[in-house]
């Protein structure tokens, strides 16, 4: 059975890196609760030798671990499930191929992609972008305000993808948003964990304030 997503809140995106395993325990020291391999660089061996990887370390870490976009490399590499997008195979279809146990994530970006995501089988929605972001090369941001939106509506966790730093972190809570896609702040970070252990202080003092429930539990 996978792991479950109650209180994971900081989620990192990485692609295949030189240093994957190092890179994503430091992010886990530092507060990361979700990991999932998305490369569009490297061809399927690689890809799949990488996520072979990473969800033998993941699962030491107790940590869930995803494969975007592919249902076949997720289900070989032994991965906690898939993400997948708008143009990729539908979210059935991954639970009939990977299992009613497996986590299921589909990204979402405008009202109308919301409203069908809602009766889907899915494990947990993404909302975004909030801001333009060179990982999303084209894709209009939605502002906020649709990702609170998503979190108000979904009955399963919802994190919001695009520009999401410590920094940043304060008013998208203001707005009612308690779950964060990482991709930049972590990868380009020249200390990931610290750069984590950042984003996590900012994740469990702003959620925690605004709900007024104190620090947000991981």
């Amino acid at each position: 059975m996978s792991p479950s997503l109650d209180g994971r809140s900081l989620y990192l995106c990485t692609p295949l890196r030189d240093d994957l395993l190092a890179f994503v325990e430091a992010c886990v020291r530092g507060g990361v609760d979700v990991v999932q391999l998305r490369d569009r660089d490297h061809d399927d061996r690689a890809i799949l030798a990488g996520a072979e990887r990473l969800a033998e370390r993941c699962r030491a870490l107790g940590v869930p671990f995803v494969v975007n976009d592919r249902c076949d490399l997720a289900r070989c590499a032994g991965a906690d499930g898939v993400h997948v997008g708008q143009e990729d195979l539908p979210v059935a279809r991954c639970r009939e191929l990977l299992g009613p146990d497996a986590i299921v994530g589909l990204s979402t970006h405008s009202a109308a992609q919301l409203d069908a995501a809602l009766a889907e089988p899915v494990t947990y929605l993404s909302a975004g972008p909030v801001v333009a972001t060179p990982s999303k090369p084209g894709r209009q941001p939605t502002g906020a305000a649709f990702a609170a939106t998503a979190t108000r509506r979904s009955a399963v966790p919802v994190f919001v993808t695009g520009g999401v730093t410590a920094a940043a972190v304060p008013d998208l809570a203001a707005a009612g948003i308690t779950r964060f896609v990482v991709v930049r702040a972590l990868t380009e970070a020249r200390d990931p964990e610290a750069a984590a252990r950042a984003l996590r202080r900012a994740i469990d003092g702003s959620v925690g304030a605004v709900s007024g429930s104190g620090p947000a539990t991981r």
